[in-house]
C-alpha cells in the first residue's frame, strides 16, 4: 500500500508540475488533487523539495538503466538530453524554480555516468596517465551540462536533436588528438 500511494503522489505532483510552474503548487494541493490527508504525504517525504528529490533521482537512474553502453559523443549527448526530456513542462517548471539545485544535481549525476562510459569506449587500449584522464572527463562532463543548461534555459527547442549530430560531425577527430596529446 505504501508503495501504491508513493506512486500516486509522484504521478499526480508530475501532473500538476506539467500543468503549473511549481510555486503554484503546495502540499495542502497535492495532498487534494490525490486524495489523501496531509499525513500520508508527511509519512512518505519531508517536503516538496524531497519528493521533487526522489522523482529527479528515479528519472536520472531510468536514464542509466536506458543508455548501458555509451561509445559515442552522440549517445552521450543523447542520454543527456533524454534525461530532461522526459516530461517536458514539469522538468521546465523546476528547471525555473528554487529547486533547481535538486534537478542540476541529478542531471550531474546523468552527465558523469555517460561521460565515464563514453571515456572507457575510448581509452581501453591506451595508457593515459590518472590526471589527464581526470582532466578530461571533466572538461566533457561539463561540456554535457552545459549543453543540457543552455539548452533548458532556451525553453527545450526541439532542434536539439538535429544539432547534435551536426556538431558530433564537427568535433570529429578532436577527442582523438586530445588522447594522443594525454599520452605524452
Amino acid at each position: 500500500m505504501a508503495t501504491f500511494t508513493k506512486n500516486h503522489i509522484k504521478n499526480t505532483f508530475i501532473e500538476m508540475l506539467e500543468e503549473r510552474p511549481l510555486t503554484q503548487i503546495t502540499v495542502k494541493d497535492l495532498v487534494s488533487r490525490c486524495g489523501i490527508n496531509r499525513n500520508s504525504f508527511y509519512y512518505h517525504y519531508e517536503d516538496l523539495p524531497a519528493l521533487i528529490n526522489e522523482i529527479v533521482i528515479e528519472e536520472a537512474d531510468r536514464i542509466i538503466e536506458a543508455y548501458p553502453k555509451i561509445n559515442s559523443m552522440e549517445t552521450a549527448l543523447y542520454a543527456v538530453i533524454d534525461f530532461a526530456s522526459s516530461k517536458r513542462r514539469a522538468i521546465l517548471h523546476i528547471f525555473n524554480s528554487v529547486n533547481r539545485d535538486i534537478f542540476e544535481s541529478g542531471l550531474w549525476k546523468v552527465c558523469t555516468y555517460a561521460v565515464t562510459l563514453y571515456g572507457a569506449s575510448f581509452t581501453e587500449h591506451r595508457v593515459i596517465p590518472e590526471k589527464n584522464l581526470q582532466l578530461l572527463t571533466h572538461f566533457y562532463r561539463c561540456a554535457c551540462f552545459g549543453f543540457a543548461i543552455d539548452w533548458l534555459k532556451n525553453g527545450m527547442n526541439e532542434e536539439i536533436r538535429e544539432y547534435i549530430p551536426r556538431f558530433c560531425r564537427l568535433h570529429d577527430g578532436v577527442i582523438e588528438k586530445m588522447l594522443t596529446n594525454a599520452e605524452e
